[in-house]
C-alpha cells in the first residue's frame, strides 16, 4: 500500500444533543472528500473525538467509513489505546470490517518507556492484517517515540508509515535519513506542510481540509510535482485558518468552522465545549475571506 498524498482526519458529527453520530452528515462530508480526490480519510482519531465514542460507536463509524469510501479513497482506521489489549480488539474489528489500513496514536496517560512503545506497536502490528501508520504526538500524549523506537519498529513488514506531530524538524530530517527507505513519512500539522515536504515528506494528514479538501488535495498535488511556488502560494493564503483551527484544543475550531459551512450541527462531545463567541466571530470573517473551496 502506498501512504502518499492528502489524507483527511475527518470529523465526527454527532446530532444536536451530540449523543447520536449524524451518519447523514457524516456521508456528505466523505463524499466531499472523494469528490476533491484526497487519497485517504482517517475516521476515529482525536479529529474524530475518539476518546468520547463508545466501542459499539468506534466500530459502526469505521463500518460505514468503508461503506461510503472503499474503493474510491482509501480508509484508515484509527484504532490506537493506552490499552495494547483493546488497541488490539480494536484493530481486528477495523480490519474485519474492511480498513485499507490503521493508525496507532501513542500509548496516552500512562507515559511507556520506549520499550514499552516498542513492545505495545509490535505485538498490534503483529495481530494486524493491514498496513499500519505510527502516530507520533507527543503534546497529547506525554510521550514521544525517539528516533532510535523508530528505527526499530520500521523493520516491522507491517509498520509502513508515520503521521509526526512532534513539532520537531530536526527529529522530522533525521527520520527521514534513517528511515525513509522503509517508511512513508506525513505530516501530521497543517501549518508547517511546506517545511515537511521540502525535507522530503510523502504527504499530510490534515485537520483543515475538512473544510478546503479541494484547496489543499491541489496544494498538495504542487508539491508532490516539485513546484514549491504554487504549493506555497496556496498555503499562504489559507495557513492563518491552519493556524485557527489551533487556537484551542482540535477538534473545537474545526468542528466550530464545519458548523460555520453548515457541514454539520454546531455539536462537540464533553468533555470538550464550543469555541468562545468572540473566536467564533474570528472564525467567521476568516470563512468569509478564503470563500467557497476551489
Amino acid at each position: 500500500m502506498e501512504f502518499s498524498g492528502l489524507y483527511t482526519a475527518i470529523i465526527t458529527p454527532f446530532y444536536e444533543d451530540s449523543k447520536e453520530i449524524d451518519f447523514d452528515s457524516y456521508r456528505n462530508l466523505i463524499e466531499r472528500q472523494i469528490e476533491a480526490g484526497v487519497k485517504g480519510i482517517i475516521p476515529c482519531g482525536t479529529t474524530g473525538e475518539s476518546p468520547t465514542l463508545s466501542h459499539q460507536e468506534h466500530r459502526r463509524l469505521i463500518a460505514e467509513t468503508v461503506k461510503y469510501a472503499k474503493g474510491k479513497i482509501q480508509v484508515i482506521a484509527g484504532t490506537g489505546s493506552n490499552s495494547t489489549t483493546e488497541a488490539i480488539e480494536l484493530t481486528d474489528l477495523a480490519c474485519k470490517d474492511g480498513v485499507d489500513a490503521i493508525m496507532l496514536v501513542s500509548p496516552y496517560y500512562n507515559k511507556p518507556t520506549q520499550q514499552g512503545l516498542i513492545q505495545h506497536f509490535l505485538k498490534i502490528a503483529d495481530s494486524s492484517t493491514v498496513p499500519v501508520m505510527i502516530y507520533n504526538i507527543e503534546s497529547r500524549t506525554g510521550v514521544n517515540i525517539e528516533l532510535a523506537t523508530m528505527i526499530q519498529l520500521a523493520e516491522h513488514e507491517k509498520i509502513q508509515a508515520i503521521k509526526e506531530a512532534s513539532g520537531n524538524i530536526i527529529q522530522m530530517i533525521q527520520l527521514k535519513k534513517s528511515c525513509g527507505q522503509k517508511l512513508s513519512l506525513l505530516c501530521g500539522d497543517d501549518n508547517i506542510t511546506p517545511a515537511f515536504m521540502g525535507i522530503g515528506g510523502k504527504g499530510i494528514v490534515s485537520v483543515a481540509s475538512n473544510l478546503y479538501p479541494k484547496k489543499i488535495q491541489k496544494m498538495i498535488g504542487y508539491y508532490q510535482q516539485g513546484d514549491f511556488k504554487s504549493g506555497n502560494s496556496i498555503f499562504y493564503s489559507i495557513v492563518d485558518l491552519m493556524n485557527a483551527l489551533f487556537w484551542c484544543t482540535n477538534p473545537i475550531p474545526v468542528k466550530e468552522a464545519a458548523a460555520i459551512q453548515k457541514l454539520c450541527e454546531k455539536c462537540i462531545r464533553l468533555p470538550l465545549t464550543a469555541l468562545e463567541p468572540e473566536l467564533s466571530k474570528k472564525l467567521t470573517k476568516l470563512l468569509e475571506i478564503l470563500g467557497e473551496d476551489s
